[in-house]
């Protein structure tokens, strides 16, 4: 059955989220009134919170401490509220969900260091826990979204690259920051291991299945409820699981994404003529089972976990909810 919203899912951690949200409110009241005034924009914008909340819900699976639990899901949303910050930046993106970016309010330099900020806040958080390898697993994850984000950039418009390139990128970008939320709640909180590996690839997998319907929706959503403009990623050059498919099932130079890639002239025309086919090939059908097969996967992968006060039917919820979702 289809999970319509977020908030259902995340019941049995609330309370505990608001909690979340008051320390990142705190977080951008500082002296310096133009910062504030840009920690305030950036950080205004909620979200689905999805990142947080998975770290509040797998801190049940062991000694439920939020002294440790709300500082690591704050700084996990700050170190994506952060790369998001940078991709608008290297994207020129004007908008996103729906409210300006902070570059095009801003300008670029101040973006990147308020985004250098919510960084080095976001290490000072996973710091204050005194957990080693909380700090161990944030570091890496950083240097994993900063490779998924340079393949995307430096692979902008090479249409040789293929499936196995896409899933390395996102792998990067998008499923190990939500693995690490997973993981790092169990982690701070004690979790057996077995509980805290099984967590981390629930995540990884979830992460997946959550990109793709990104991809999926970036050419078949509605620019309003998006909140960016539809078909932003292949207008950048950026191939993903929609546009591989594609690629591969009409693989002629007469394909219309291949014609837009190789386009110098009348770029317009071409996008929209590409943006077209890919919508209606029946490729976005089977990106959608793709989607939907990362989803299981990550439901198996919770196995026989325990379901201490209804965390995992919340997992199980949330593996639903990612693939069903319209935003």
């Amino acid at each position: 059955m289809p999970v319509t919203t977020s908030v259902a899912l995340f019941a049995p951690i609330a309370d505990d989220l608001n909690r979340v949200e008051e320390l990142l409110r705190s977080i951008a009241d500082v002296e310096y009134a133009p910062l504030r005034t840009m920690l305030s924009h950036v950080l205004g914008s909620s979200g689905k919170r999805l990142r947080p909340a998975l770290a509040l819900l797998s801190g049940k699976y062991g000694t439920y401490n939020l002294d440790r639990l709300v500082p690591t899901a704050a700084s996990i949303e700050l170190l994506h509220t952060a790369s998001l910050v940078h991709d608008d930046v290297i994207d020129q993106a004007a908008t996103r969900r729906g409210r300006a970016t902070a570059n095009s309010l801003f300008g670029n330099k101040a973006s990147v260091m308020v985004g250098d900020f919510m960084f080095g806040h976001a290490a000072d958080l996973v710091a204050s826990t005194g957990n080693t390898r909380l700090v161990s697993l944030f570091a890496r994850t950083i240097m994993q979204i900063v490779t998924g984000e340079l393949n995307q950039d430096l692979t902008a418009y090479d249409y040789s690259k293929g499936l196995r390139d896409y899933f390395a990128r996102i792998g990067g970008k998008t499923a190990a920051l939500i693995g690490a939320a997973a993981e790092a709640g169990a982690l701070v909180c004690g979790a057996p291991e077995h509980i805290i590996a099984a967590l981390r690839e629930y995540g990884f997998n979830l992460g997946l299945a959550f990109q793709i319907v990104d991809d999926i929706l970036d050419f078949s959503g509605n620019a309003a409820v998006l909140g960016k403009p539809v078909g932003g990623d292949l207008w950048s050059g950026t191939l993903t699981l929609p546009s591989l498919l594609f690629l591969e099932r009409y693989p002629g130079r007469d394909n219309p994404v291949f014609r837009f890639f190789r386009s110098k002239r009348n770029r317009e025309e071409r996008f929209a003529e590409a943006l077209e086919a890919v919508r209606t090939s029946g490729v976005l059908d089977d990106a959608s089972n793709v989607a939907r097969e990362y989803a299981d996967r990550a439901v198996a992968l919770l196995g026989d976990l325990p379901n201490p006060e209804g965390v995992k039917e919340a997992l199980v919820d949330l593996a639903e909810y990612v693939v069903t979702r319209a935003q």
